[in-house]
């Protein structure tokens, strides 16, 4: 039996990210927002595993979401995946304080503190990575230059709040879900 733990694991992560690859595909637009930003609900697999089996199970199925996305549907910048990057980072911030504070915390309490304060952390560290990661590496890369007033319009008033809205959109679809998923999973899935 100890042997098919590590194999367990393995396929589930697996399935997960198969699962939030193909969530990815499924994006939208919000209406009022720019064209670029899309909501999905890919964190939901890799908030799971990082439930499961920890935080770094939730990163790992994040970097092959991104993984396949970027081999399946290239980038915009070429060879520099700057778009799935900053999904990576988007995420792989939810899922980690989500599942570091559900899991010291516990229970639904545990969750909902922890997906709310994921949302507004990642909220803010993608408007700090946009500002000084994401947007020089657009402009150097395709030439894409938004500067002054306009980068700030655009990451204050538009990558900001949409993040804070992806966020409460994930936590609303995830927090219910995972509830009456979890003694299923716990019971399916050895540790």
């Amino acid at each position: 039996m100890q042997r098919s733990q590590p194999l367990t694991k393995m396929i589930f992560l697996s399935l997960m990210a198969g699962s939030a690859f193909l969530l990815q595909k499924l994006e939208f637009p919000l209406p009022g927002f720019p064209a670029f930003l899309k909501i999905d609900f890919s964190e939901v697999p890799a908030l799971i595993a990082g439930l499961l089996y920890g935080p770094l199970a939730g990163v790992l199925v994040e970097f092959f979401k991104n993984f396949l996305h970027f081999l399946f549907t290239g980038s915009e910048t070429g060879i520099i995946p700057v778009g799935q990057l900053s999904n990576f980072l988007a995420g792989s911030v939810f899922v980690i304080v989500t599942s570091i504070i559900a899991r010291k915390a516990g229970e639904m309490k545990g969750l909902i503190y922890g997906l709310a304060t994921a949302t507004v952390i990642s909220a803010i560290v993608m408007t700090a990575a946009n500002w000084y990661v994401f947007f020089p590496l657009y402009s150097k890369l395709i030439h894409w230059t938004v500067t002054g007033s306009q980068k700030f319009a655009l990451i204050m008033f538009g990558i900001a709040p949409f993040n804070l809205i992806k966020g409460i959109l994930v936590a609303a679809i995830f927090a219910p879900l995972y509830l009456k998923l979890q003694p299923h999973l716990k019971r399916r899935v050895s540790f």
